[in-house]
């Protein structure tokens, strides 16, 4: 899995540039997730935005379009590689702080670039 840059979709994901995502369920490697309330394609931060529903309280997540292995647009499914506690741990997404803070790029690349490694 080394030199995956989590801030953009993977080539082999399937994700078409500009498809709309919003309200496709999300299925971590070990369950379902939630629904995408939004997602990202700025170049060098996209992201996934998922409300969780009742899975985690409520709580919204923010995923990197990294972590995206796969986008099934029959289904309507998009298949993630982080398992649903890996997903819980991660940092906690506030909308309202989010939006253009290079600090939260960090805090995220910090949580989930370890499990990828490197750049290529």
């Amino acid at each position: 899995m080394s030199g995956i840059e989590i801030w953009e979709f993977r080539t082999t994901s399937g994700h078409v540039s500009g498809s709309d995502l919003v309200g496709f369920g999300v299925e971590a490697t070990d369950g379902h997730i939630g629904r995408i309330d939004r997602h990202s394609e700025e170049v060098g931060a996209s992201h996934l935005v998922v409300d969780t529903g009742p899975w985690i309280f409520g709580r919204q997540v923010l995923l990197p379009a990294g972590t995206v292995v796969s986008v099934d647009e029959e289904e309507r499914k998009v298949h993630v590689d982080r398992s649903k506690d890996e997903i819980k741990n991660g940092p906690e997404y506030h909308p309202d702080q989010h939006g253009g803070d290079p600090a939260y790029k960090e805090l995220y690349g910090g949580y989930y670039g370890p499990f990828y490694g490197p750049p290529l």
